[in-house]
């Protein structure tokens, strides 16, 4: 393949694709590419930092190396370290960033760094730095009860830390769980030797000589602290597609072919917003780089497109917004759709705990819900049916049921009308 295929970002997008492909591949981060959904079992102590490497992409990477700028007229990518990196396709995989809050006392004046102590739990980076702070007995806050928070969380227990838990909302987990799984969720956490605090807001952080040394919360509540774990969610990385000048909604807008604004830009991962939806997964972001695989392969294999100047009336893409486009010939018939994402995670412990959730898990008027629980054994089974359709499940504790579910999920298709639903949450997802 003679084209100049040029992907920025080394996560799990950026990789998938340059596994796929002939590419140069830009990866900020010092470090091979790693499965970013197994951070928190390097942090346990489970994992090596090797073992999580991502299988080698079809040309070396070059690592270390932060895009700065994209001059689309040139078609290069400018490098911090000065060099110009030109490309015939361009792929945006910048991924995501950390959320940090506006908590009295994380920057100092002039927007100095957080106090010692302070981490994010982003990066490999991160999950070292924690590493090397975290002993036996230290006491540790995690500012966020979501997916991240829970599984830092039950790290640093795992580590000998005394944690802390917080989480403003009413419910750990409450964008994936019903109550019911996420109450079963909390004791398990607990069991874990986790201090766990629900509606409640943390307002600052106090610090003697540049360290942490508490957490405050909006009611006056103060949680002693050496180190402090911010996993308060993440945000598309869109500055350098946006100074670019492409179109930025939340992530950075892409048709059915991935494609952005400009005909020779793309993409894929945590940074893209397709159909108005960012997805912030490992699974849509593979799904994404396979989908542009193919797009790729068939523009490649086609007479090249036009340039910006000269490409004519713009067409609507599939999130209604106007892209430019190469001509219809070079446009695979299949593209990407979108992904219905299931979420999954293993807490350790004595009696490690699955949970597994999916689709919708709010039941609306009108709507079924076929739910088995068996509290003493830490065990919640719920669907969601609507119409003739599965739309959403949970399951905890016991996932015997997940696989079928999720395929009756995924795709979409009217469900049995002669089994009782009940069946559904069967061990065989009712498909005998």
């Amino acid at each position: 393949m003679s084209t100049r295929i040029v992907v920025v970002g080394g996560g799990t997008a950026g990789a998938r694709l340059a596994q796929r492909l002939p590419v140069t591949l830009l990866g900020e981060e010092p470090h091979t590419p790693y499965n970013r959904v197994l951070l928190a079992d390097v942090l346990a102590g489970r994992y090596a930092p090797e073992v999580i490497a991502l299988p080698g992409t079809r040309e070396p990477a070059r690592l270390g190396v932060r895009a700065v700028r994209i001059d689309r007229a040139a078609r290069t990518v400018e490098c911090a370290d000065g060099s110009l990196v030109g490309y015939d396709r361009l792929v945006l995989a910048t991924g995501s960033n950390p959320v940090l809050p506006p908590l009295r006392g994380l920057r100092g004046p002039g927007g100095a760094e957080p106090p010692e102590g302070v981490h994010a739990f982003r990066t490999l980076d991160d999950c070292l730095a924690l590493r090397d702070r975290v002993r036996p007995g230290v006491r540790a806050v995690v500012v966020g009860g979501g997916l991240l928070g829970v599984s830092a969380a039950r790290a640093l227990a795992a580590l000998g830390a005394e944690v802390a838990l917080t989480q403003q909302g009413e419910r750990l987990m409450e964008r994936q769980l019903d109550a019911t799984a996420s109450h079963l969720l909390r004791e398990h956490v607990e069991s874990l030797g986790v201090e766990v605090h629900t509606e409640c807001r943390v307002s600052g952080l106090r610090q003697r000589d540049g360290e942490v040394t508490a957490v405050e919360l909006a009611d006056g509540f103060v949680l002693d602290a050496r180190v402090v774990v911010l996993a308060c969610g993440v945000r598309p990385r869109v500055a350098l597609a946006r100074e670019a000048g492409l179109a930025v909604a939340t992530g950075i807008v892409v048709d059915d072919e991935l494609r952005t604004s400009d005909p020779y830009i793309h993409a894929i991962g945590d940074c893209a917003e397709h159909g108005g939806r960012v997805y912030g997964l490992a699974g849509p972001a593979l799904e994404q780089a396979d989908a542009l695989t193919a797009v790729l392969l068939a523009e490649t294999a086609a007479p090249a497109p036009r340039g910006p100047s000269s490409r004519g009336a713009e067409r609507p893409s599939a999130t209604g917004v106007g892209v430019g486009a190469p001509p219809a010939e070079t446009v695979p018939a299949t593209g990407y759709t979108g992904t219905r994402a299931l979420t999954r995670l293993t807490l350790g412990g004595a009696r490690p705990l699955d949970l597994a959730a999916f689709g919708d898990t709010t039941a609306l008027p009108g709507d079924h819900v076929v739910q088995l629980t068996d509290a003493t054994r830490r065990a919640h089974r719920k669907v969601v049916v609507r119409g003739d359709r599965l739309v959403g499940g949970v399951l905890l504790g016991d996932l015997a049921a997940v696989g079928t579910l999720a395929r009756a999920w995924e795709g979409d298709e009217a469900l049995p009308d002669e089994a009782p639903l009940l069946h559904l949450l069967t061990h065989d997802g009712g498909s005998s």
